[in-house]
């Protein structure tokens, strides 16, 4: 519905992206306030996991808006590049899908159209949610509501959207799910050559297990994934913030899996040699950086440790030492006047 430029804001001097709606959806009413929905919706948004608006107009006839400019890629092509992600590389950037979408639905928004194409990977793999020309809030959002036009992406949309009801944050969470499928398997859960034909997958057919286009996804994500996929909204995690902490917490596991030494030291007494690996990093104290977008599908990503180098003093005071002893000190001498009454009572 648009077509989007690389523009350079000789004010501020910085490059933007500039969305212009097509000419011939210009006249269009309901186009030309889906696009006004798409400014309003985003311009509230300020999140670093969500592309910023700076502005919003109209000018010979066409409306445009003003946006920060990502460079990269959207996820969708780079999927075609790659075929899929490893499982680290996908629970990394998921994290981050979840935390713009979450943010969204904190702040009382329906993304509505989560798909692939509408994640911007940038090439230190920072990843950017963009399109919220369908979003809801969800104070406009009536439980009983049924429409008869259904906006949004078949592949991606949840059982509820395909059958015309209400959407809500577990919606998203759903359509997180099918872009984590697809990124994990290099293909999407369901196909078929029509929408109405997509739309009844989503609503009736079980999703094929993962596991079986990609043995390497562990059984704990492949549950999780599975979860998200359920048809019922309430069987899946409400919102996207509650994935992203389940998905943060395999992160964690996967990270003591690869590093046993670690593990180890957790849970064994070895306090005559814990200085010699005073610095091996905890998993608290991992921080799991980007990658570089050139890597290929099968590389993992690097692991850099924060690593703590508070030293120990030797000759650091004891002072609950000598609090111990001042207070045998006081209790000693408080004792010498009564012995000294006692020496004279029965002289």
């Amino acid at each position: 519905m648009a077509v989007v430029y690389r523009a350079h804001d000789q004010m501020l001097d910085r490059d933007v992206a500039l969305k212009i709606l097509r000419e011939k959806y210009s006249p269009d009413e309901a186009y030309r306030e889906r696009f006004r929905q798409e400014a309003r919706a985003a311009a509230n948004l300020s999140h670093p996991n969500i592309v910023t608006i700076f502005d919003f107009g109209y000018d010979h006839d066409r409306l445009f808006i003003v946006m920060e400019y990502i460079p990269g890629k959207d996820l969708r092509t780079i999927l075609q590049q790659r075929g899929q992600f490893s499982v680290r590389e996908t629970i990394a950037l998921m994290i981050q899908a979840c935390a713009g979408v979450g943010f969204a639905h904190r702040s009382g928004i329906v993304h509505c159209d989560i798909k692939s194409q509408n994640f911007l990977i940038t090439p230190d793999q920072r990843l950017k949610v963009t399109d919220f020309g369908i979003a809801r809030a969800l104070a406009t959002i009536r439980p009983e509501e049924k429409s008869d036009v259904v906006w949004g992406s078949p592949q991606y949309f949840s059982p509820e959207q395909a059958a015309g009801l209400a959407p809500s944050p577990a919606s998203d969470v759903y359509s997180l799910g099918v872009v984590c499928y697809e990124m994990l398997t290099g293909q999407l859960p369901f196909n078929a050559t029509s929408a109405e034909e997509l739309a009844r997958c989503h609503r009736e057919d079980p999703p094929p297990p993962p596991s079986r286009y990609n043995p390497a996804i562990p059984p704990t994500l492949e549950l999780i994934l599975l979860k998200v996929l359920s048809k019922e909204p309430s069987a899946r995690y409400r919102t996207a913030d509650q994935f992203g902490q389940v998905l943060l917490n395999v992160q964690n596991e996967l990270y003591q899996a690869t590093n046993p030494l670690q593990t180890e030291l957790d849970q064994e007494d070895l306090s005559p040699t814990i200085a010699l690996v005073s610095n091996f990093p905890s998993p608290s104290k991992t921080a799991f950086m980007p990658i570089d977008a050139e890597v290929s599908a099968s590389s993992e990503p690097v692991i850099y440790p924060t690593i703590n180098n508070t030293e120990e003093n030797p000759l650091a005071i004891d002072w609950l030492t000598v609090f111990l002893g001042l207070l045998a000190v006081l209790a000693v001498t408080g004792l010498i006047p009564l012995w000294i009454w006692v020496y004279y009572l029965y002289l």
